[in-house]
């Protein structure tokens, strides 16, 4: 019989671990060439304005200072940031890789001083003398759907995107339903924040003709091709190279006006440039999320079955439509009603444009806030239809019996819109979340005053859509000496895919997982790669592993009948030894040794995956000052098939942190002249270690995905997805006695204290 690995499934630690642990690392800031230059970047003070003058005269008379980059420099039409998922509709609102004759944001490039040194250049950056003309900026995305003010020429409105997700007759069903309930929320504009900034080093070498542009992270492949074609450069003269990254989450590795710009400079001066970004000017230039508007109804049988949803939200994606910026606005739309059996749907996202920093993705893009705004409302329909908050989410959620499940259609099709919840029960999760958080127990702390705090427990499931498509590749080469390399098309942005790889990789080889070195989102690895992003890594890239290992098993099995002299039929392949009949053998690394063992795989799915999952929390909420304190959280998911429960506990956990964040303090705000108001970490308060010690994660694989050879679902961006509407129910349901319903995010302790006040103010004049 033949013995098989076990890797995946078991809590292998992180193999990376050990080289970042020691201080082994190599971060773009870690990373130099001999003769570089430095780029610091002059960034409009004003949100909105015409270009008069840039005059850099001063700057250049510093000893030291090499160039500086202007519009005027660009050979003209100055190309535009490309988009990943192209629409005509879009194409107005691109933004230019430098702003030449408009500012439309705080923070937009107006010129890039290069110099001998990082804080040479900043020094310089002071005495470029900007003259620009004020306007009027919108920053509300109310005044922008107007369009009173029209942010683009050849535009006659705001709304870049629109997208409708729809089924069924939502119009006939809310005619004749039981139950009908309108309501308005919204979620702050905020951002990913990963632990590294941005960074960038750009390579020309004249006598091959090649760029190289190291920093690279989640879309290697992608940036490769839209640069090679903005500089008019073969494709294959371009190579993207990743370092370790601190983080992506969604907003860093995507396309930015800087990528094209250090690009540009170290072809036209023939020096190696480098840029990182600060703090400060990170909060200004990378790109936002979240800021959503919802206005919304539901329609319900008088036993709490939903029939229909239907509204329209609003999303305020800032100054342009960044590469993926339309995500958000297609996600909230096909995702508002998450897990739910829904026969009738009819929702509008509009994407509109405002003189804010352009908005991206953040992990759960749309998902975060759609489930935030339907557990809301199916929280308030079961108040007032008097059916248990359990009882209502039971009767409606899909059950294996509905599998397939297929989402609403959305319009325009994209080419990321289709696809079906594929596989599980997801009242399992569901009941399962209860027994662990102790529901029964809980309960009767439920809406108390103990000890001068009001005690609220609540509940709230999601679906996580993973795996995107179109494909992903990988290779498989044997050293003589019987180590083997794996190049993967997938991005390593912190959430352990070398450990992940290795696994998949050692488990299909039947060989020791020491043995299996992985190389990663470089473009120089492999000919196609797609990158990490839509929780994609595992499921495409692993799959792509498999099915490299079936080849390179082929290839092996072949080479050593050869070698033997035996029909590859007679040979047996195991723990990566072949053998014959008559006991004679051969290892991976001897037939490594006399010919080229390689195998290549390429794993293609248009049909994503969809892990979903339940969280529920226990908060305590003191009246008089509005803190909210998380005395208990548990989610529960279901994954598919589990390749290792230890680094998936650890991005369950990590992300649902980041959404606690995301509900209680890290807000994006801006005054009204479109200054933001945020600058450092001092005013954009993220989650400490210890403000969330309680947290609990467990992660079941009950049901694979039939999508995948390896059964496995996209899971890291779950954690996040039901924070916002299991806290906001948690607050509501604490301060129930004083009719507090949160309808808006973030909820940080002045808010609360102002939402409790209110209603205070309420009683007392007889209102309520």
């Amino acid at each position: 019989m033949r013995a098989a690995n076990t890797y995946i499934g078991s809590p292998v630690e992180r193999v990376e671990d050990l080289r970042l642990l020691r201080g082994r690392g190599q971060f773009i800031d870690d990373y130099a060439c001999e003769g570089q230059w430095h780029a610091a970047f002059v960034r409009s003070p004003l949100a909105h304005g015409i270009i008069r003058r840039i005059d850099a005269t001063a700057a250049l008379s510093l000893a030291g200072v090499h160039a500086v980059v202007t519009a005027a420099d660009i050979p003209e039409p100055i190309p535009t940031i490309p988009f990943r998922r192209p629409n005509a509709m879009l194409l107005p609102y691109a933004q230019p890789v430098i702003a030449a004759k408009v500012v439309r944001y705080v923070g937009e490039p107006l010129a890039m001083v290069l110099a001998a040194s990082a804080a040479l250049a900043e020094d310089a950056l002071q005495l470029v003398t900007i003259d620009i003309d004020a306007l009027s900026p919108v920053v509300d995305w109310r005044a922008s759907e107007q369009g009173r003010t029209l942010l683009f020429d050849k535009t006659d409105s705001n709304v870049a995107a629109l997208f409708t997700a729809t089924r069924g007759d939502a119009d006939a069903a809310f005619a004749s339903a039981d139950y009908v309930r309108r309501e308005q929320f919204a979620v702050q504009r905020h951002t990913a924040l990963p632990m590294e900034t941005r960074g960038l080093l750009a390579e020309w070498n004249a006598a091959s003709g090649r760029l190289r542009v190291s920093g690279a992270a989640k879309l290697p492949f992608f940036n490769r091709r839209a640069l090679a074609a903005m500089l008019s450069l073969e494709e294959r003269a371009v190579e993207y190279i990743e370092l370790d990254v601190g983080g992506g989450f969604g907003a860093r590795g995507e396309f930015y006006p800087e990528d094209f710009l250090l690009a540009f400079a170290t072809r036209k001066f023939g020096h190696p440039i480098k840029w990182i970004e600060d703090r400060r000017e990170h909060f200004t230039a990378i790109g936002h999320a979240r800021e959503m508007s919802a206005d919304i109804e539901i329609a319900c049988r008088r036993d709490g079955r939903i029939v229909a949803l239907r509204g329209t939200i609003h999303v305020d994606i800032g100054a342009y439509v960044r590469p993926n910026g339309t995500t958000p606005v297609r996600n909230v739309a096909q995702f508002l009603s998450g897990p739910y059996r829904v026969p009738n749907i009819n929702l509008e996202a509009r994407g509109v444009v405002s003189n804010k920093t352009p908005a991206g993705t953040y992990r759960g893009p749309g998902r975060f806030e759609g489930c935030f705004f339907c557990e809301r409302m199916i929280d308030l329909a079961a108040g007032d239809l008097g059916i248990d908050r359990l009882e209502i989410r039971r009767r409606n959620l899909l059950t294996a019996s509905d599998m397939p499940y297929p989402l609403p259609t959305i319009s325009p099709d994209d080419g990321f819109g289709r696809g079906a919840c594929d596989s599980g029960d997801y009242r399992i999760a569901f009941d399962r979340c209860l027994q662990e958080f102790g529901w029964d127990q809980k309960r009767v702390l439920d809406s108390k005053l103990i000890a001068g705090r009001y005690h609220g427990i609540a509940i709230a499931s999601f679906i996580e859509g993973g795996g995107s498509g179109p494909r992903e590749n990988a290779r498989i080469e044997v050293r003589s000496d019987g180590l083997v390399d794996l190049y993967i098309g997938s991005s390593a942005i912190g959430q352990g895919l070398e450990t992940v790889m290795a696994q998949i990789a050692a488990d299909a080889l039947e060989i020791p997982l020491e043995q299996i070195r992985v190389w990663h989102g470089s473009t120089s690895y492999l000919h196609e790669g797609f990158g990490s992003y839509g929780s994609r890594a595992t499921v495409m890239g692993g799959s792509a592993v498999v099915l490299a290992a079936e080849n390179l098993i082929k290839t092996f099995a072949q080479a050593a009948a050869a070698q033997l002299s035996v029909p590859s039929a007679d040979l047996t392949v195991a723990d990566g030894v072949a053998r014959a009949g008559d006991g004679r053998s051969m290892t991976l690394a001897e037939v490594a040794a006399l010919v080229k063992l390689v195998g290549e795989g390429s794993f293609s799915s248009s049909k994503p995956t969809y892990t979903y999952g339940t969280a529920a929390a226990h908060v305590a909420v003191d009246p008089k000052t509005g803190h909210v304190e998380v005395l208990d959280y548990v989610v529960v998911d279901d994954v598919g098939r589990v390749i290792n429960p230890l680094t998936l506990h650890g991005q369950v956990i990590g992300a649902t942190v980041q959404g606690l964040g995301s509900v209680f303090s890290e807000h994006l705000q801006y005054d009204s002249s479109g200054q933001l108001l945020v600058g450092s970490l001092a005013e954009y308060v993220t989650p400490l270690a210890t403000d969330y010690p309680n947290l609990r994660a467990v992660s079941m694989g009950l049901y694979p995905s039939p999508n995948n050879p390896l059964g496995a679902k996209g899971a890291g961006e779950g954690g996040i997805i039901p924070v916002g509407g299991v806290l906001s129910n948690a607050v509501a349901s604490a301060l129930a006695s004083l009719g507090v319903q949160p309808r808006e995010l973030p909820l940080t302790a002045p808010r609360v204290w102002d939402l409790i006040n209110a209603t205070d103010s309420r009683v007392s004049a007889g209102r309520i």
